[in-house]
């Protein structure tokens, strides 16, 4: 249980009820010399952050072994939980909750769903927002599934740079089904090449990450106009959903749907999950949007409530009219993403963005300074790609035996791109961590 101090209209109000001025006079009963005369010798106040850093330096000093300082991203990001989150999650009220299977489950539940459909609305500046879906993989397929059923096309188009796992669960998905997914390229930048979009007609939709794959920040204004045929959708899918408290969110830049990881707010890492797919869409595509939606309404007697609106599997509806199979994600992370943009606030999110960017781009100009190349030259986010010299993977093992994880090595995924290193940092990294992992890379 965390400590909530009183404030000083709280304690006023206290005396003012059992009839006294001031804390002094509430404690005269004891003896002068049992009383403390001068204030708490206390240090200087910390930040949430500051202070559970301060504590694990003091675990540190024990015998418990020192936490690794872990570089990697690529989908799941090292962020700060706000104890309020956790605290939040923990209450019985919400722990034991799964899917809202019901149209008559509780009032609380479903309020809360409503309250993160309109959070993840607003932060991907999209009109309509459903209850969630498993991860960022379901998403990105189950919103490029309907997209084939808005266009009744058969064709989808996948940048390269999209999250390799994504790309691959996509392929999943669409290969029972006979229709053509086709995978663009990437440019020398770092962004995708669209230089073939206009030789490929009837396509239902073209998929692009932003942030992509690499960090780099994708021109979605400029696609969206590349994209000459009025019947194919723009799909914009994230990995870290925190970039949008910064960059122009995808609504915006002409996205008709908007999903992806919603990890980053509030979830923590968990060695892969649960975590959270946020999923989007213009309204009118509402009725072929998969999961569930709840809405807003009044009772008889003209009171708010909400209910179950949308639920478009087949339990739910006629087999033949079920628009996806797909799941509503476990309700308590998406109660643990409202929690978390609703304590932080569209300003907090802003500022968490633009520190996990500049903290980034700090690390990003000592590589360079360093010596290291950095091959794209498009703006980044949180991560980036670093070349190194071909013997570096001993100084990757050597920096791991020292509980330092340099990054994620590309050539699984990227055979083109050996030597080369995704790089991640958040606000979990100060300046100290950042010049020491610096000088290690370099020695």
């Amino acid at each position: 249980m965390r400590y909530l101090p009183h404030t000083h209209e709280d304690i006023a109000a206290m005396l003012e009820v059992v009839g006294v001025k001031n804390l002094d006079e509430l404690f005269q009963s004891l003896p002068a010399d049992c009383r403390r005369q001068d204030d708490l010798n206390l240090p200087e106040a910390m930040t949430e952050w500051e202070l559970d850093n301060h504590i694990h330096g003091l675990a540190d000093t024990m015998a418990t072994p020192p936490a690794y300082q872990v570089y990697l991203g690529a989908g799941s990001y090292e962020h700060y939980v706000p104890a309020s989150v956790s605290y939040l999650l923990s209450r019985s009220e919400f722990v034991t909750s799964y899917t809202p299977y019901q149209p008559e489950i509780s009032q609380g539940t479903l309020q809360a769903i409503f309250e993160y459909q309109t959070l993840t609305a607003r932060l991907l500046g999209m009109e309509v927002a459903n209850a969630s879906i498993y991860d960022g993989a379901s998403a990105l397929a189950e919103a490029m599934l309907m997209s084939t059923r808005i266009a009744r096309r058969k064709r989808i188009a996948v940048s390269a740079l999209i999250h390799p796992a994504y790309r691959r669960v996509v392929k999943t998905y669409f290969e029972p089904t006979g229709y053509e997914v086709i995978e663009l390229p990437y440019t020398d930048a770092g962004q995708t090449d669209l230089s073939s979009l206009a030789s490929l007609d009837d396509l239902a939709a073209v998929a692009i990450q932003s942030p992509n794959f690499f960090g780099c920040i994708e021109d979605l204004a400029t696609i969206k106009n590349t994209i000459e045929d009025e019947k194919t959708l723009m799909v914009v899918c994230f990995t870290e959903a925190l970039a949008y408290g910064l960059l122009k969110s995808p609504g915006s830049q002409g996205a008709a749907i908007a999903c992806g990881e919603g990890q980053s707010m509030g979830l923590p890492r968990s060695f892969g999950g649960p975590y959270l797919g946020m999923f989007a869409s213009k309204m009118k595509y509402v009725r072929n949007m998969p999961g569930r939606l709840v809405g807003e309404t009044k009772d008889l007697d003209g009171k708010r409530g909400f209910v179950l609106t949308l639920a478009t599997r087949e339990q739910h509806i006629r087999r033949e009219k079920a628009t996806s199979n797909i799941c509503t994600n476990n309700s308590l992370c998406a109660l643990g993403a409202a929690m978390f943009m609703a304590s932080l606030g569209g300003t907090g999110i802003r500022q968490l963005a633009q520190l996990n960017h500049d903290k980034a781009e700090y690390l990003k100009q000592k590589m360079i300074a360093a010596g290291f190349k950095v091959p794209f030259s498009n703006p980044t986010f949180n991560e980036f790609v670093v070349g190194f010299p071909e013997n570096f993977k001993k100084t990757y093992d050597r920096l791991i035996d020292q509980k330092i994880i340099a990054g994620l090595p590309l050539d699984t995924f990227y055979p083109e791109l050996a030597n080369h290193y995704l790089m991640c940092v958040t606000e979990t990294k100060n300046r100290e961590d950042l010049d020491s992992l610096v000088a290690e890379v370099s020695s």
